[in-house]
């Protein structure tokens, strides 16, 4: 497999960074109402080289700032990470800190086991982040994490592939991206010039990607959950206009036969491999696909319906509600989401801000810089109340009654009217356990 953010494995441990201050444009950060207090924080985290390095270089920039205080970064494999989480929260002795997906925060805030950051941090924290961000990590109306970055499905193509079957430009403006009936109008030229064993374009919704799915729901005005986050909303015109499209893919041969949900085969590695001509990516595969690929390839914007909607990936950070350092553990999290830590980690890791005046003043990836303004305006154009439904205290078994049903629908015949009505009844049955 190609891309490897998801299957990245690391050692036990992670060498200290030197910091830079200088050359990472660095200054310390205030801390939080009040100085931290010392004592140690630790913090447990998967992620890539580039990664774990930003992390380090923004411990060292918190520690510098903040005498006595120190914060143990313990790095794991990514297949690893919440089995060893969840066996230490437990066993009541949990890291302070820890890195969790917006799709599977609600989880841990809805049990109990996160810190409620409300009455530790700077009353106008809000302001910080986009709305789509600030929306995805609450509970009960409240804080129980901060957003350290996202990432979002854009569209890579392969520009030899698209100028062979008579598409000669892309969309170079969100609001130009296409219409679904544009993408198909293309996606049909693509079929039409490509041989049997190549196709137009593979979408990476496999595994817990499978919540990728809803941008086609969003894209089309509907939502999966109602504002209750409780009862199921995909019963509607939206749902079955999403689903019928993405249905049509298998139907059309647009996509290999294995890019359904529960495939093997990740969609990255079909376009790798030359055997598709588009793939939707979010934009942590930049550095991988720079170094590795050997044809021309670009990135445009995800399609339109009737909103300009995508996928809101990334990662929270959230402190354990078992840490015995509460004010310490909101201090670092407030560092870590202040302005110059976030633009280097984001920069170096290929990854996007969750601040707006970051997403406002744009940043510049360290990699294909050219493509930071693609992925920063597709991202700009998640709604918070498609990013608040993932945040579902529910969502781990949503994502599972998706996979059953998507999977069933894609590759196993059933029809769109059965499929939704399979939907609703897994999502109340999972809201309700």
């Amino acid at each position: 497999m190609y891309l490897s953010r998801r299957n990245f494995l690391v050692g036990a441990g992670v060498a200290a960074t030197p910091l830079l201050l200088a050359g990472c444009g660095f200054a310390p950060a205030p801390s939080t109402k009040q100085s931290a207090a010392s004592g140690t924080l630790t913090f447990t985290t998967w992620g890539t080289d580039s990664e774990l390095a930003g992390f380090q270089r923004s411990i060292d920039a918190f520690q510098k700032a903040n005498a006595g205080a120190k914060v143990s970064l313990n790095a794991v494999p990514y297949e690893q990470m919440f089995t060893n989480v969840d066996a230490q929260l437990q066993a009541g002795n949990p890291p302070d800190i820890f890195r969790v997906p917006y799709y599977t925060f609600g989880s841990y805030a809805g049990r109990g086991q996160l810190l409620d950051l409300g009455p530790l941090l700077p009353g106008d924290i809000s302001d910080r982040f986009t709305p789509a961000a600030w929306a995805a990590v609450q509970s009960e109306k409240s804080p129980f994490g901060l957003p350290h970055h996202t990432d979002t499905s854009v569209i890579l193509y392969n520009k030899s592939a698209l100028e062979s079957a008579g598409v000669t430009s892309v969309p170079t403006s969100i609001d130009d991206a296409w219409t679904w009936d544009e993408l198909e109008q293309v996606a049909v030229k693509l079929r039409s010039a490509l041989p049997a064993d190549k196709y137009p374009f593979a979408y990476n919704w496999q595994g817990n990607g499978v919540s990728r799915w809803l941008s086609w729901l969003f894209q089309a005005d509907g939502k999966f959950l109602d504002e209750n986050l409780l009862d199921p909303a995909i019963d509607s015109d939206a749902g079955r206009a999403a689903l019928d499209f993405t249905r049509s893919f298998f139907a059309k041969q647009f996509v290999p036969p294995n890019n359904s949900i529960k495939s093997s085969t990740y969609a990255s590695d079909s376009w790798y491999s030359q055997t598709t001509a588009m793939v939707w990516s979010g934009a942590f595969a930049i550095p991988d696909a720079t170094s590795t690929l050997d044809f021309e390839w670009g990135a445009t914007f995800a399609p339109i319906k009737k909103n300009a909607a995508s996928d809101f990936g990334g990662n929270a950070l959230v402190a354990t509600a078992e840490t015995t350092r509460p004010e310490l553990a909101a201090a670092f999290l407030d560092f870590m989401t202040s302005e110059n830590p976030m633009r280097d980690f984001c920069e170096a890791s290929s990854l996007l801000p969750t601040r707006q005046d970051l997403v406002d003043g744009g940043i510049e990836f360290e990699i294909r810089p050219e493509l930071s303004e693609v992925f920063v305006g597709q991202a700009g154009k998640v709604r918070p109340q498609d990013s608040g439904q993932v945040a579902s205290p529910s969502m781990s078994a949503i994502l599972t009654v998706l996979k059953d049903n998507l999977e069933n629908a894609f590759v196993g015949g059933v029809s769109t009217d059965d499929t939704i009505a399979a939907l609703v009844r897994g999502i109340t049955q999972a809201t309700s356990a």
